[in-house]
């Protein structure tokens, strides 16, 4: 075991084994916590899923999209932070490509995914 492995081992996030398994297009609520001077709380920010990039490595991170107030927001998780409380799937979307990131220049109607029932709840 060389150091890098040492280091990668000291920043994993345990609780990563237990997020439930999601792919582009999916629509998710990522509980993330916030922290304001002293106080800390736990914000749900729920959007699609538009790319995820090493999802089984340390350095691997998912990107969440959505619309607020008609301007679109996006953010960026990695996988191992440790301010990530739980994640939940809202809806499964079909998606045909492993990067949505054409969804930035649509809005309204032609932003949708359809929904994938073969791999609905």
């Amino acid at each position: 075991m060389n150091l890098v492995d040492v280091v990668n081992e000291d920043h994993e996030n345990p609780n990563v084994k237990k997020y439930p398994d999601f792919r582009t297009g999916d629509t998710v609520a990522v509980h993330a916590k916030i922290t304001e001077g002293a106080k800390t709380r736990i914000q749900v920010f729920q959007g699609v899923c538009i790319s995820i990039k090493k999802k089984n490595t340390v350095n691997g991170h998912f990107r969440v999209r959505k619309t607020s107030n008609g301007i679109g927001v996006e953010r960026v998780f990695p996988f191992h932070s440790p301010n990530i409380a739980k994640i939940e799937i809202v809806r499964r979307g079909k998606s045909r490509r492993a990067k949505l990131y054409y969804l930035r220049q649509r809005s309204g109607k032609s932003a949708r995914i359809a929904i994938d029932y073969d791999r609905s709840k």
